[in-house]
């Protein structure tokens, strides 16, 4: 587990950035935070690390944005769904099967979905801009 301490929206993107430029492709990132935490931000930021030239948005209302180019990120919004059984509704296991990472917002409310072998990173609001994230199962060079 690893600790670090954001001062804006820039720096969480680069952590961001940093994380995802090393992960392989199936990797699930289990994001938790509160509403404006900056989960988004940091997803802005894997898509960069990974070069993929996209506008990155909160897929709150659509539930699932997939980015496309060299790698392939999918960008899940959980916020709207009542457990696990809706994400596998929406074919869950056949975005796993594509290989690519997946980054996976409000992922308390589908916490049976996962496998035990996701990354884990929490953003904890600690004032107006700085946050604290913590990264669980992937270390950062």
């Amino acid at each position: 587990m690893s600790e670090y301490i954001s001062n804006n929206e820039q720096e969480t993107e680069a952590l961001g950035a940093k994380l995802a430029s090393t992960l392989p492709g199936g990797t699930v990132v289990a994001m938790y935070g509160d509403l404006g935490a900056g989960k988004t931000a940091f997803v802005r930021g894997m898509a960069r690390g990974m070069r993929l030239d996209c506008r990155v948005s909160s897929p709150t209302f659509t539930i699932v944005n997939e980015y496309l180019g060299e790698r392939e990120l999918i960008h899940f919004d959980m916020y709207r769904l009542s457990g696990a059984d809706e994400l596998f509704d929406i074919g869950w296991e056949d975005y796993l099967s594509r290989g690519a990472v997946c980054a996976v917002e409000w992922s308390e409310n589908v916490q049976d979905a996962f496998f035990g072998d996701e990354v884990r990173v929490t953003i904890d609001k600690l004032g107006d801009r700085q946050r604290k994230i913590t990264i669980e199962g992937a270390e950062l060079c």
